[in-house]
């Protein structure tokens, strides 16, 4: 980030797809996230490593705007996650550690209700749903409940719900 006439970061200044600096969360006597800073260039894979407790997800909701940091900056392409949430949460897709879809429908009627959610019609909805589960591999199972589905068809099916949107970045 580079600094204004102030000295304090100005945020949304170079070729980043995230930027964090100096990023503190606390709750109650824990400090679950001390002074995280990073970067990471828009078209790569990063992955956020560390044992339980580290701080990980915590980050990752602060980056997604589901948490609000107690110190320090953030932001996702050049737009601040404090300032400017509803501008990030239209770039961002979120895939958490378990499935956000609905075990009673089919996989194709889950796709087609995210999408719908999303502002597709029905026709652009069901073809969006057709070309995810042929891209995740998950075809002959679209018609089948959900909860019928084994844990890694689960997790596809998720995936796939996050891509509809089409957005420029992925937590997962």
């Amino acid at each position: 980030m580079k600094r204004g006439h102030n000295g304090a970061a100005v945020p949304g200044h170079g070729n980043w797809a995230v930027e964090a600096r100096g990023l503190v969360k606390t709750f109650g006597d824990n400090r679950a996230v001390d002074g995280v800073n990073l970067n990471v260039h828009a078209g790569t894979i990063y992955g956020v490593l560390g044992p339980n407790g580290a701080g990980k997800t915590t980050t990752i909701r602060m980056l997604a705007t589901l948490l609000r940091p107690d110190a320090g900056l953030a932001c996702i392409f050049g737009h601040d996650v404090m300032k400017e949430p509803q501008i990030v949460r239209q770039l961002i897709g979120v895939t958490g550690q378990y499935a956000s879809v609905d075990e009673s429908l089919s996989a194709t009627e889950n796709l087609v209700i995210f999408s719908r959610l999303l502002g597709l019609g029905r026709r652009e909805a069901r073809q969006k749903a057709a070309d995810l589960l042929e891209e995740f591999s998950l075809t002959e199972a679209a018609k089948r409940p959900l909860k019928h589905f084994s844990g890694g068809m689960r997790r596809r099916l998720d995936l796939a719900a996050s891509l509809i949107a089409q957005p420029p970045l992925i937590f997962f």
